[in-house]
């Protein structure tokens, strides 16, 4: 099967926010559908410290990502666990029916969990909706313009991954989020830092 087909789905680009006791946490999510007027889906996967986190609440949030979110967010919430932090540390952000909604984000959701359905890799969760409001007029970011604008790469663990193959003669490969720099990462300043995760060039390593 050929991969890119995948690419022409419709993704867009999401902050699914829990609670681990009192703890906030969330990670990044691109799989959520509207299923009924009332009812939302979202798939996460099994090894995302969030997962075991909505199970035990048996509640989530929405967070919808605009195309002028701020650079911290996707770092964060896509290349860090919160099992080793409190990713909403330092992040502005409302509490909605005890949950945290990211500030600079288009718009929320707050539901309930109804069900769930376990795949291999993902759990699908369907949310009843307690609330909902929009915060910023603003272009709600899609996958593609991750990508292709923001020039951004899915995490191992997403339902989109796919590996990034480079074709220039040297290159290099963040070990945190998989961004390929194409040439010699040699001759940036020790200040650089990965665009996707904001890691330091310490963390890259030689693949040809």
């Amino acid at each position: 099967m050929n991969n890119e087909v995948l690419k022409d789905f419709s993704y867009g680009v999401y902050v699914v926010s829990t609670v681990c006791g009192e703890r906030p946490t969330g990670c990044i999510v691109n799989a959520i559908m509207q299923v009924t007027y009332d009812t939302v889906a979202i798939s996460v996967h099994h090894d995302n410290f969030t997962n075991k986190c909505i199970k035990d609440s048996g509640k989530f949030a929405v967070s919808i990502l605009g195309v002028d979110v701020g650079e911290n967010i996707i770092p964060v919430f896509g290349f860090k666990s919160g099992r080793d932090i409190n990713k909403f540390e330092n992040i502005d952000t409302i509490n909605v029916k005890g949950l945290d909604i990211i500030s600079d984000s288009v718009g929320y959701v707050v539901c309930d969990v109804t069900d769930t359905l376990d795949t291999e890799t993902h759990t699908i969760f369907l949310g009843k909706i307690l609330e909902g409001e929009l915060l910023k007029d603003q272009i709600p970011m899609t996958y593609a313009y991750y990508h292709a604008v923001k020039k951004g790469i899915s995490p191992k663990n997403a339902p989109t991954y796919q590996e990034v193959v480079s074709k220039a003669k040297e290159a290099y490969r963040c070990k945190v989020c998989g961004y390929i720099y194409e040439g010699d990462l040699t001759k940036e300043p020790d200040t650089y830092v990965c665009p996707i995760c904001k890691q330091p060039k310490s963390v890259f390593e030689k693949i040809k």
